[in-house]
């Protein structure tokens, strides 16, 4: 979990970890806890409130203890992609889950943050905002964090949303029969995308082969791009 130390009693080995969207969290340490700074092993002594941290723990008993803590000198800032799981618009919270996090991320939605949506053009070219942040959007998140360690999106492209259409054409990159899923690269961007589709559907697929030019009319459902037609160009 990450988050900022904002008090450490060293009486009682504990530290609190405010993350962002949740309640402080109490945090047990000892000797045997490894600290970091930017990557660097540092002594238990250095260990300061007002850090920003990553800490891995695990349950001893009923209480929470750090295995290891990694801090960063410089507010945590970057991008990601992945899913709408909630947005509070009353709040302007935006909790969104990727794959290559552990856990959601909570972000605030200032109302000056850029909302757009990027793609193909006539997705792209219609009008966006924050009635885009529906559960299941496909977005890409930039961030930063705020004096409190809190997540800030500075700008959010809605990729896709539940129910939009889109037409994908470029190289097959690979195929899966088994599953039921082929990725495509777009030459014109080089971008890549993970097609679902019915291989009972679409008998010819049973041809294709990595590097063909096929088209692919597909439909995003929340969670997967999923094919409605292909053909090989």
């Amino acid at each position: 979990m990450g988050g900022v130390i904002t008090s450490i009693d060293r009486v009682r080995d504990e530290l609190t970890l405010k993350v962002f969207g949740q309640k402080p969290t109490k945090i047990l340490f000892d000797e045997r806890t490894q600290i970091f700074r930017d990557g660097e092993k540092i002594s238990l002594r250095d260990l300061t409130s007002a850090d920003h941290a990553s800490v891995q723990t695990i349950l001893d008993g009923i209480s929470v203890f750090a295995i290891s803590i990694h801090i960063l000198s410089r507010s945590p800032a970057g991008e990601f992609q992945g899913n709408v799981l909630n947005y509070n618009p009353e709040t302007r919270t935006l909790t969104v889950g990727a794959v290559q996090l552990h856990d959601p991320i909570r972000l605030l939605v200032p109302v000056n943050t850029r909302v757009f949506r990027e793609g193909q053009s006539p997705f792209s070219s219609a009008s966006s905002g924050v009635s885009d942040l529906v559960h299941g959007a496909l977005i890409s998140v930039t961030f930063e964090s705020d004096k409190d360690g809190r997540g800030v999106a500075s700008q959010i492209a809605i990729l896709a949303i539940p129910g939009s259409a889109f037409v994908f054409s470029g190289n097959l990159s690979s195929l899966d029969m088994h599953t039921g899923s082929l990725v495509l690269v777009d030459p014109r961007d080089d971008k890549t995308y993970q097609i679902s589709f019915d291989p009972a559907r679409f008998p010819a697929s049973q041809n294709l082969r990595e590097g063909a030019r096929i088209r692919v009319v597909a439909t995003y459902d929340g969670t997967r791009y999923m094919a409605s037609a292909l053909a090989v160009n």
